[in-house]
């Protein structure tokens, strides 16, 4: 039986989560359905169904997908997916994840990790495993599926122009033992080779640097908005937003990173 699915950010029982837990409940209840008798047509643990009822774990899309058919809920819980999508996330990260996810532009400077859009699924788990407090299975496993969605922006027909500076010194981290770093760095090279990328190294050497005040993300929009997306201990997701004909040169434009 499968029971992927994650502790909401929210409070339990509100929101889309608890939304999407009444309609399940209710469309089964509809099909004559015990929750045993739902989880053996789909493969899922009746806990986990019951789980899902109550806004107690937000289900993949996977699971959305087997359970509007099987309960032939004609649609009414895939228009679901995008906001739980949406929800898989932390909160101080959603509105950021939806701006990537339609930007034009992203302009990345990581100073502590691979950039999240380059990480290999277990380059990933790696990363999530070592968060403190420490998070259990079911969310490392769903926050490795958030993170490897958002690669879908590769994919996308208007392909954005992606911009990455990455410190040497995290490429020199060996997270999750020397394979899975090893399988890390074909990757960044792999993905270099794609020609809307560009990556970059900052070198340890580098006397002068314009973005000591630790790692952050531009995002440019199809109205030509930038925005500034920064995470460090004092500030979480702040932003500052400017016209494309108002703002100045990107910083990492003039950073001395080598390509």
């Amino acid at each position: 039986m499968d029971s992927d699915g994650q502790r909401p950010e929210d409070d339990p029982g509100t929101g889309v989560v608890a939304a999407f837990g009444r309609q399940l409940k209710l469309l089964r209840i509809r099909a004559g359905m015990e929750r045993p008798d739902l989880g053996a047509r789909i493969g899922y643990a009746p806990s986990t169904i019951a789980a899902f009822e109550q806004g107690r774990r937000i289900p993949l899309p996977r699971f959305v997908d087997q359970v509007d058919e099987a309960l032939d809920a004609g649609g009414v819980l895939k228009a679901l997916k995008e906001e739980l999508a949406q929800a898989q996330y932390p909160r101080f990260f959603r509105d950021a994840a939806r701006l990537e996810a339609e930007a034009v532009e992203l302009h990345v400077y990581a100073a502590q990790a691979v950039p999240g859009l380059l990480q290999t699924e277990e380059h990933a788990r790696a990363v999530f495993g070592m968060r403190r407090p420490l998070l259990d299975e079911d969310t490392v496993a769903q926050r490795v599926a958030a993170r490897m969605a958002r690669q879908e922006i590769f994919c996308r027909k208007a392909l954005p122009t992606l911009s990455f500076v990455i410190e040497e010194a995290v490429l020199r981290r060996p997270i999750g033992g020397r394979q899975v770093m090893r399988g890390q760095l074909e990757e960044l090279l792999l993905s270099a080779q794609r020609r809307n990328v560009e990556l970059q190294v900052m070198p340890i050497e580098r006397e002068e640097h314009a973005a000591l005040a630790g790692p952050f993300t531009l995002i440019e929009t199809r109205d030509g908005r930038r925005i500034a997306y920064l995470r460090s201990r004092r500030t979480v997701g702040s932003t500052r937003s400017e016209r494309r004909s108002e703002r100045s040169r990107s910083s990492t434009e003039s950073s001395g990173a080598r390509r």
